[in-house]
């Protein structure tokens, strides 16, 4: 377990069924650990209908979990009426804050581009609708997540999740308004051009987040990743803005919770 940071942060992205959590009990151990570490909340994340049943499910189970709700882009090859259905159902929860994760993904093959487009744009529509914050998922396709964003008109707040763009694209992204979530990578001794894009951001349009389990940051790159881990995140942002790290983590937590409306709420 890391040191305590010195202020609360919020995970902006995790996915705690994934992380091996089924019951109430499973999130308390879960969210324990990650505040003994400074962690204070957590929004976590669905790829598909089941697991967006359950994270809606979970943030009623424990004051420290919020949820989002969306079928991931590998996922919506078979995307149709009884998704949309379901999803336009769990948007409405109160403590649903984001739709996602959504967007484009042309590393992996699972579902066409011109689906992942079709659901993507559906996303894209519901986020207005609810008013709810939009949360992408881009993957080796930023250019053409940028053109649908304009196509479609973009939803007055958007997250790019586990950002992966270099200086440029985060420039861009930051002219449009939209917020950057930075991850584990951002830590990786080899991850240069990341950690540029990094220093650019205006910390109201910075997160951090764990993309739990997946993307553990270093020192402990390649083993299974918790909440609790985005403290060595925050801690490695903060040394590459050169910036005081309780100012760095008041800061991001601030902007989580405008993000995703928790100002009223019991996230501080």
């Amino acid at each position: 377990m890391p040191e305590t940071l010195p202020a609360p942060v919020i995970d902006a992205h995790t996915h705690l069924d994934a992380c091996g959590a089924a019951d109430a009990a499973d999130v308390a151990v879960l969210l324990d650990r990650a505040n003994a570490a400074g962690v204070s909340h957590v929004v976590t994340v669905a790829d598909d209908l089941k697991s967006a049943r359950w994270a809606a499910e979970a943030s009623t189970w424990d004051s420290r979990v919020y949820a989002a709700v969306a079928v991931h882009p590998t996922r919506t090859a078979t995307f149709g009426d009884a998704e949309k259905a379901e999803l336009e159902r769990l948007a409405a929860f109160d403590r649903v804050v984001a739709i996602g994760e959504t967007g484009l993904d042309y590393y992996w093959d699972y579902s066409p581009p011109a689906a992942q487009h079709e659901a993507f744009r559906w996303h894209i529509d519901l986020s207005k609708r609810v008013g709810k914050p939009l949360m992408i998922h881009d993957r080796d396709a930023h250019e053409d997540v940028l053109k649908v964003l304009d196509d479609e008109g973009a939803p007055s707040t958007v997250v790019f999740h586990c950002f992966s763009g270099d200086a440029d694209f985060a420039r861009r992204c930051v002219e449009q308004g939209y917020v950057l979530s930075f991850a584990g990578p951002v830590t990786f001794k080899n991850a240069r051009a990341l950690q540029e894009a990094a220093r650019l951001v205006p910390p109201d349009q910075l997160l951090v987040e764990t993309d739990a389990p997946f993307l553990t940051p270093h020192p402990f790159r390649g083993r299974p990743n918790e909440p609790h881990c985005v403290n060595y995140t925050v801690r490695s942002l903060a040394a590459l803005r050169g910036e005081d790290l309780s100012e760095l983590c008041a800061a991001v937590t601030r902007t989580a919770q405008r993000v995703f409306g928790l100002d009223h709420r019991d996230a501080t």
